[in-house]
């Protein structure tokens, strides 16, 4: 029996993510819950380019160790009129201080600390369809007002 192949990724975009007010929602059954608007944005990338949408928002969870579960849902409209909807759910931890400056608003190396996700695209428009069939991962940064991120098509 061969070894199936190793995955290899792509560079499919970079998603400037630009973010509303957060909305706290205080301590829920699993961690302090909380929701940041999705308001907008760019894509930019050998693949997919275009802009965010003002529609959907990032669920968070975060934890008493200083784990934020990402949770989020939002859309892209391509620069030639498709509409991607994306979903993608990850972790962003690190140490204490640096997560706190994250918080504060500071711009923080990303390398600091660990913001990885998995991705989900969807579309209808068959110009795209293969964003139906792919699976993808991200790497990201939080800054003040927004959430930049490194999207890879794994192949």
């Amino acid at each position: 029996m061969s070894t199936p192949p190793v995955p290899v990724l792509d560079p499919v975009c970079t998603l400037q993510v630009e973010l509303g007010p957060i909305c706290e929602m205080g301590q829920g059954r699993g961690g302090h819950r909380r929701l940041v608007p999705i308001i907008g944005g760019s894509v930019e990338g050998p693949l997919l380019s275009g802009r965010i949408l003002d529609l959907g928002a990032d669920w968070q969870t975060v934890f008493s160790d200083g784990l934020a579960e990402l949770d989020t849902r939002y859309a892209m409209q391509t620069h030639d009129g498709a509409v991607i909807d994306i979903r993608n759910f990850g972790f962003r931890h690190g140490p204490a201080e640096v997560l706190q400056a994250v918080a504060r608003g500071e711009t923080v190396d990303p390398r600091s600390y660990y913001m990885r996700t998995q991705a989900r695209l969807e579309t209808g428009d068959e110009r795209y369809a293969w964003v139906n069939q792919t699976l993808f991962v991200g790497s990201g940064s939080r800054l003040a007002d927004k959430v930049v991120m490194f999207l890879f098509a794994i192949r």
